[in-house]
């Protein structure tokens, strides 16, 4: 018997079963009226994009948008603005940036006003005045730049002691790796002259009198800082509940990422207490967005089985995504690990200074070898030429050994000191850089005068060389290093001009589609997020962001100035400008 006509028909009849029920299916939201980018190179535009249960359901023209309209279907007109998918944050510090909100902001600019040190002493003094802090209070200030004050210093105990001799003072770098105390803040956190150095960190002491002289670089900053909230946690715990304000300044800080369009937050090198802080945030679905945190790996590591279980899954928008190590220092606080000197060696440093490490190879290897026995990855923060040598060569050891697989996507943060001969070292272990390209823009005039030099300065932030070796990158903005600011990591990587308008490394700039690639769908697949996040497609999560102006066809030297209108989480608007 000839069963082909009977075939036909079933297909005909499944074709149409398929086909009525597509279009049978109606949109909560049709988007259109505007320039949609999609970051799929098979289809990179688009006039319609039609959203339901908070994913994509078509992309494609307003006509054929039209056949998911229903009766309660919302019609976006964009009205000539522009629609992309959410940006996402590749590396930056939400429980860093909340537990900063009740500190004095000492950003210089264009983020803030405290140029000089006179400015950051009458910032200080103007707080302590405004809030009637009573004389032995404790007070954090955070954002001071040396690269950027006029005096291209660090203030000194006597700068602090001069504002008070009192209040405990303590002033962050504004890469978070150093900062300074008076003499009161000293011996509030228990630093003495005999105090020794805490392994990966430094105390500064006068060149002359060999006495201490306020700063503290890399973990004796970082362990004077949880010393001292936790006895200011105590202190307020008798007035306030302050798990209760926490939760309040860690909303505080995910609007602001959420005001800069991002839909995916990261929380990166989380310690102390913010481990506790995010789970019960999210057990309070008190997240809008999406946060991916990577604890310390060093201060949990006897923690680790209890940690597994949440690997990789989201819970109530919250997910372990791996651990994090800090490798060397910050460039500009001069505090990475080089294999050169620096250019012009810091206060206190003879002309072969270099920096210095945090871990040793072996500390390093024995680590690394434990999370990826058990499959689990890691970001790794690697700032100096020598920061990053030491990464590539442990990782490599580990794939060597066939412990370590490209598909687990570990990530090497920063990359700030690259040289060209890491380029195909990076590819070849199938590791992912993430570079903090406003670099560039807001320190690079202080990398090429003072860190690295002229020879130097131009590599940093390779994005083209990673492109052109066909290399996965990612930016980000290490918030709150700066404020968490994508946009301006895509001007930078884009035009690479410096604040006194330089151009600092001109090959290595790269096309605007490519930078916001990398804050978009590379930084979905270096999350392993790729098939939900990243690019407008069908079947992702309808993760949006809606900009005033199109950063494809404007001026490039005007990305920075694009202003994000409203970020859309799975449908929902969570951020909308007034």
């Amino acid at each position: 018997m000839n069963i082909k006509p009977y075939y036909y028909l079933s297909a005909v009849i499944l074709l149409f079963s398929c086909q009525n029920k597509a279009t049978s299916e109606k949109a909560d939201a049709i988007y259109f009226g505007g320039t949609i980018i999609t970051m799929e190179d098979s289809s990179p535009s688009a006039e319609a994009v039609a959203v339901k249960d908070g994913k994509i359901i078509f992309v494609g023209k307003k006509t054929e948008a039209d056949k998911y309209l229903g009766d309660s279907t919302k019609n976006v007109d964009l009205k000539g603005k522009t629609l992309l998918p959410g940006f996402i944050d590749a590396h930056g510090h939400l429980t860093s940036r909340a537990g900063m909100m009740q500190a004095v902001d000492l950003s210089p600019t264009p983020y803030g006003t405290v140029n000089s040190i006179p400015d950051l002493q009458k910032t200080i003094k103007k707080y302590i005045t405004d809030h009637h802090l009573p004389a032995t209070q404790a007070l954090i200030g955070n954002g001071y730049d040396d690269a950027i004050m006029i005096e291209h210093k660090h203030p000194s105990l006597q700068d602090l002691d001069a504002i008070s001799t009192t209040n405990p003072i303590i002033v962050i770098h504004a890469s978070g790796h150093s900062s300074v105390a008076n003499s009161a803040m000293l011996k509030l956190v228990g630093i003495t002259e005999t105090t020794k150095e805490p392994q990966g960190g430094h105390f500064g002491r006068d060149k002359k009198t060999g006495k201490l002289n306020g700063k503290l670089e890399e973990n004796a900053s970082f362990t004077a800082l949880l010393t001292l909230t936790k006895k200011m946690s105590e202190e307020a715990g008798t007035k306030v509940d302050p798990q209760v304000q926490a939760l309040k300044d860690l909303m505080k800080a995910q609007d602001e990422w959420l005001s800069y369009g991002q839909t995916t937050i990261c929380d990166g090198r989380t310690m102390g207490s913010s481990v506790g802080l995010l789970k019960e945030a999210a057990a309070k679905n008190m997240f809008k967005a999406d946060v991916v945190y990577f604890p310390d790996y060093e201060y949990y590591k006897t923690q680790l089985d209890s940690f597994k279980p949440d690997y990789m899954k989201y819970k109530n928008r919250l997910k372990l995504g791996g651990f994090k190590f800090s490798d060397d220092g910050s460039p500009q606080a001069k505090t990475a690990w080089l294999t050169k000197p620096y250019y012009v060696a810091p206060e206190g440093q003879g002309p072969d200074y270099k920096g210095f490490p945090i871990f040793t190879d072996s500390v390093l290897y024995a680590d690394l070898k434990t999370l990826f026995q058990n499959g689990i990855t890691a970001q790794l923060h690697v700032n100096g030429d020598a920061a990053i040598d030491q990464a590539i060569r442990v990782i490599k050891q580990l794939k060597d050994e066939g412990l370590y697989k490209p598909e687990l996507r570990t990530t090497l943060i920063h990359v700030q000191n690259s040289r060209p001969d890491h380029i195909q070292k990076i590819k070849d272990l199938g590791v992912i850089p993430s570079y903090f390209s406003t670099h560039v823009y807001l320190w690079g005039d202080w990398h090429y005068t003072s860190v690295f030099g002229p020879d130097r300065a131009p590599f940093i932030s390779p994005a083209n060389s990673a492109l052109k070796a066909g290399i996965i990158f990612t930016m980000h903005h290490d918030s709150p290093v700066t404020p968490p600011d994508l946009l301006t990591a895509v001007y930078s990587a884009v035009n690479r001009k410096t604040r006194s308008g330089m151009i600092l490394g001109p090959d290595e700039r790269i096309k605007p589609l490519e930078a916001l690639k990398a804050i978009t769908i590379n930084a979905a697949y270096q999350y392993h997020e790729e098939d939900a996040k990243g690019s407008l497609k069908v079947g992702k999560l309808a993760d949006m962001v809606v900009l005033d102006q199109d950063p494809l066809t404007i001026a490039p030297l005007k990305i920075k100035d694009i202003k994000v209108l409203e970020t859309i989480k799975e449908g929902q608007t969570v951020y909308i400008k007034n």
